[in-house]
């Protein structure tokens, strides 16, 4: 089993001293798409023109990669409250169980050592006017010769350059980032996470990693075998993996994700 002879999956997000690295191209790996437009205006033309065209997709890959996770990154002003503040490690900042809005549900009450009350906290991972923009990100898992799917970026700096742009630093170093995916359990699968800032993962809409606070590099591992039961998990089913990761704090960021979960999928609908 892979977890006896690797060491477990390195979900890692490295942050050091509370920063982020840029992150790589994304290229798509899938066969050209073919299009066959068809004419039904009888005008003897099979272009895109004044016709009505039904496009016929023969992309074998369906237009999905393998691996391919596409997620929301929001940018944030060093002035929020929850951003370039308090220093500290905590668990705790977030309920167990993932909101009905598929958003984590804040349990910090008045406030926590990091963070600053409910409403500060719940515009992480929600658009917000004037206080965060957002864009869509798109990360791309690797497979390894062991069957390890791994995403290595140590120098995570996703949105330098955009939404409200470097503000005076190095790089654009406080924003979130939050993605939704679904797999399969087959039992042995192992995911871990190391680094810094906050990283929640939810696993069938339970939580299986709470690496909260503004801290630097920190591990924790989910080995699905050993948390089913508090998961609520059983082999031959499928299963949402929610994924909430939060940049607050200059000047470094890694990002690293290692897991054997080998068919994560955009989520049904």
């Amino acid at each position: 089993m892979w977890k006896n002879a690797l060491a477990v999956i390195v979900l890692v997000f490295f942050a050091t001293a509370c920063g982020n690295d840029a992150a790589p191209v994304i290229s798509d790996g899938g066969t050209a798409d073919t299009d066959t437009d068809t004419d039904t205006d009888a005008d003897g033309d099979t272009d895109a023109d004044s016709d009505t065209d039904a496009d016929t997709d023969t992309d074998s890959d369906g237009g999905v990669n393998p691996g391919e996770l596409i997620g929301t990154i929001r940018d944030f002003h060093d002035t929020h409250p929850d951003f370039e503040a308090e220093l500290g490690a905590e668990t705790g900042i977030v309920e167990d169980v993932l909101g009905s809005d598929g958003k984590p549900v804040y349990a910090g009450g008045a406030g926590t050592v990091t963070t600053h009350g409910e409403a500060a906290f719940d515009q992480w991972y929600n658009d917000t006017v004037d206080v965060n923009m957002s864009t869509q990100w798109t990360i791309q898992l690797v497979e390894g010769t062991d069957g390890v799917w791994v995403f290595d970026d140590q120098e995570f700096f996703p949105i330098d350059g955009m939404l409200f742009g470097e503000e005076g630093n190095p790089h654009n170093y406080h924003f979130t980032y939050e993605l939704h995916t679904q797999f399969t359990y087959n039992g042995g699968e192992v995911f871990r996470f190391t680094g810094d800032d906050d990283l929640w993962v939810f696993i069938n809409n339970r939580l299986a990693i709470d690496l909260g606070g503004v801290h630097g590099q920190l591990t924790q591992e989910a080995d699905l075998d050993d948390q089913a039961a508090d998961l609520g998990i059983s082999t031959g089913n499928v299963y949402t993996l929610d994924f909430f990761f939060a940049e607050r704090h200059l000047v470094e960021s890694h990002f690293r994700i290692d897991t054997t979960i080998s068919d994560l999928a955009p989520p049904i609908d």
